[in-house]
């Protein structure tokens, strides 16, 4: 039985085309964690009982530590459509619930700007399978952030071009309440930025289990196998910490750390297609250690998987393992003589700077041995 079999979550639901294509395909790099394994059995065992269901997820750690990357392999497993939100600062209101847009003539379209008016179409032969913020990505190429400011502007020259006559308005809803009503699995990235307290509010309810959303044409109710995975990177000194009415609404949370040295090496070597694993577990322990000396040391930055890939794949390449490892690794975690002398020092005590010394070497090596 495949996991997809053992963990399918509404077998007897009919997925549309476009539906089937949002369900995350795992990828032959993709390895199984502990993480995942955990989440899919309770969240399969819990799924008919009721108060007991598990719907709400937070995936709580340090960046490249896997979670976006786990909230898609849960698409995978429980056979929903995945699709995520990236929180800002100054979301409001219509980023949660969506955005009510005039529908003018063709005459007063003609006055947008030539962008404008390339939006305002893309939005009029919409669907409805595309949030408002979704169609304007696509169109102009803009950030999430840039989408929602757009959508305010469009609004507003809308309105000064309809000449005192009656215009007509359609709802367009966000990319939360598309996931909510059509039971998607929704990847909420970074709920703990929100600034506005009435936002926050707006998306603590949709989250209740029995919840529901008061949008401007109707009241809608939280589909039975929509499921809200919040990633939120683990907190810094100073940063502001996950609402406390938003945690209080989690079934399941998981700490992600790096995992085990062997997993690291295991991905390591599926991503980059580098079978040294003498030289992966250099490396791998070197990750491992920078990690520890950054949080020791309180150090903001991270050293997580996409480091470890990228310098495996340098090293693989020939780089120097050393040279490459400041490029990929740690001027990522910081660019402060003061920081870096730290992890420096953190690498020389376990005996990690003279090994690495070597690596470009046995890399040649082994390269004049395979063309032998």
């Amino acid at each position: 039985m495949s996991a997809l079999e053992q963990y399918e979550l509404s077998p007897a639901r009919q997925l549309t085309e476009a539906e089937k294509k949002l369900v995350w395909q795992k990828p032959a790099s993709h390895k199984i964690s502990e993480e995942e394994l955990r989440i899919s059995k309770e969240v399969k065992r819990n799924w008919n009982r009721g108060e007991m269901k598990i719907a709400n997820i937070l995936l709580e750690g340090d960046a490249g530590s896997g979670k976006t990357q786990l909230a898609k392999a849960l698409s995978a497993n429980f056979g929903l459509p995945y699709t995520k939100v990236t929180c800002f600062a100054d979301m409001d209101k219509s980023d949660i619930i969506g955005a009510i847009l005039p529908v003018i003539s063709s005459e007063q379209l003609e006055k947008l700007e030539p962008a404008e008016q390339a939006v305002m179409k893309a939005l009029y032969e919409s669907d409805g399978f595309q949030s408002a913020a979704e169609i304007l990505m696509d169109v102009l190429g803009m950030t999430r952030e840039q989408a929602g400011l757009k959508m305010k502007q469009l609004l507003k020259h809308a309105s000064e071009h309809a000449n005192g006559q009656a215009v007509e308005y359609r709802f367009y809803p966000s990319e939360i309440v598309r996931a909510y009503q059509q039971g998607y699995l929704l990847e909420i990235q970074e709920p703990n930025v929100i600034r506005d307290a009435a936002v926050l509010m707006a998306l603590n309810s949709a989250l209740e289990l029995d919840g529901s959303i008061n949008l401007p044409t109707e009241m809608i109710r939280r589909h039975p196998d929509f499921i809200a995975v919040i990633t939120t990177n683990r907190s810094y000194a100073g940063a502001r910490p996950l609402n406390e009415a938003l945690r209080d609404r989690v079934q399941h949370s998981e700490k992600m750390d790096l995992p085990a040295k062997e997993t690291m090496m295991e991905r390591a070597m599926s991503k980059t297609g580098y079978g040294d694993e003498e030289v992966l577990s250099l490396l791998a322990e070197s990750i491992m250690v920078l990690d520890h000396a950054a949080r020791a040391n309180a150090i903001k930055g991270v050293a997580g998987m996409r480091s470890l890939f990228y310098w495996t794949d340098a090293v693989a390449g020939g780089a120097s393992a050393k040279e490459s490892l400041y490029h990929k690794v740690i001027y990522k975690i910081t660019t402060d003589p003061e920081e870096i002398k730290i992890l420096e020092e953190a690498l020389e005590k376990h005996g990690l700077i003279a090994s690495l010394d070597g690596v470009a070497d046995e890399v040649k090596k082994n390269e004049k041995i395979t063309m032998l």
